[in-house]
């Protein structure tokens, strides 16, 4: 794979001076850029070594001021018992905690985005899945994007991942080593779909990643896995007498180098939303056909942009305590 490659490459120069190897990790997200030709929508973005606080806002009580606004300058959780407010795309998160960086089995990627909280249920979630990640082959996981300290919409990326119960999982295996800054903002996630949309790459997917999302789905607490439509019809393809699990893993747009996964909201969560079940159909029949039709030229599905300019009074009412509280 093209940016799998050049990754390696650029990880493994030998740099003749340390202004060189700065040079190198400077320069190495575009390198990227160039590889994918500029249209990597579905691809993780680089991060930075830098990050830098964003400016005060001069008028952060007018209700014109976006919500993502308010939340992405909330770098603390707000202290208190853990409640996931709202829905899975509009609400926001009290009492978050931070899923550790690195732990036994899971190395968080993109650190300087700060998306790294949740419930405690999630929280517990992850911990559990990198653990049976073992049992798949896997030294553990790549954990992507969870929320922000207080939840709430995103300057950028996603519309869900609002109340702290979604994680993004990377496709890619945690290494043997502890990453260093350097690889967990620049390194980039292998693709798993081929160049035409309609399956797998055969040169990265395994059977080992239809085993890992089995074992996520089979977890009580998930109620959705989303993935490529390609991915799933591999895993359709794969999952044999068992399939059961198909049902929570749902065809959706992107979702090339990770999985999305989504769990339940917690019982002392009572102004949590749920979603409607998925049902007991596997997915695997004409429902996956539409899908896999329609990525032969993906238009943009309705609602699937992220409403980045939302405003506060559009969220639940408790929302507008925790974001404007110290």
């Amino acid at each position: 794979m093209e940016i799998a490659d050049g990754t390696v490459m650029i990880g493994k120069m030998n740099a003749a001076a340390t202004g060189l190897k700065k040079a190198a990790w400077i320069l190495r997200p575009l390198i990227w850029l160039v590889i994918a030709g500029f249209a990597s929508a579905h691809a993780q973005d680089p991060g930075t070594l830098n990050p830098q606080p964003l400016p005060p806002l001069p008028n952060a009580n007018s209700p014109a001021i976006p919500a993502r606004e308010l939340f992405a300058r909330k770098t603390t959780p707000l202290a208190g018992p853990a409640r996931s407010i709202g829905t899975y795309n509009g609400g926001c998160l009290e009492g978050g905690v931070a899923l550790p960086l690195t732990g036994p089995a899971w190395q968080v990627m993109r650190v300087s985005r700060d998306r790294y909280w949740g419930n405690p249920n999630l929280v517990a979630f992850v911990e559990r899945l990198a653990e049976k990640a073992k049992k798949v082959g896997w030294n553990g996981l790549l954990i992507g994007d969870m929320s922000q300290p207080r939840g709430g919409p995103m300057l950028n990326g996603h519309s869900s991942h609002q109340i702290g119960l979604d994680v993004d999982i990377w496709f890619t295996p945690m290494p043997a080593h502890e990453l260093s800054r350097e690889e967990r903002e620049f390194e980039m996630a292998l693709k798993m779909v081929a160049e035409n949309r309609r399956d797998v790459d055969s040169a990265t997917w395994t059977h080992e990643r239809t085993e890992l999302v089995r074992t996520a789905a089979q977890d009580p607490a998930v109620t959705r896995i989303f993935v490529n439509p390609a991915i799933k019809k591999a895993m359709c393809r794969e999952a044999a007498s068992d399939r059961s699990w198909l049902s929570k893993v749902r065809p959706w747009w992107g979702h090339d180098e990770h999985f999305h996964v989504r769990i339940a909201c917690p019982p002392d969560s009572p102004l949590c939303k749920e979603q409607p079940e998925t049902g007991s159909s596997d997915g695997c029949g004409s429902e996956l056909a539409g899908w896999l039709r329609k990525t032969e030229a993906p238009p943009p599905p309705p609602g699937a942009k992220p409403q980045h300019n939302v405003p506060l009074a559009a969220l639940p009412a408790q929302c507008r305590a925790v974001v404007r509280a110290p």
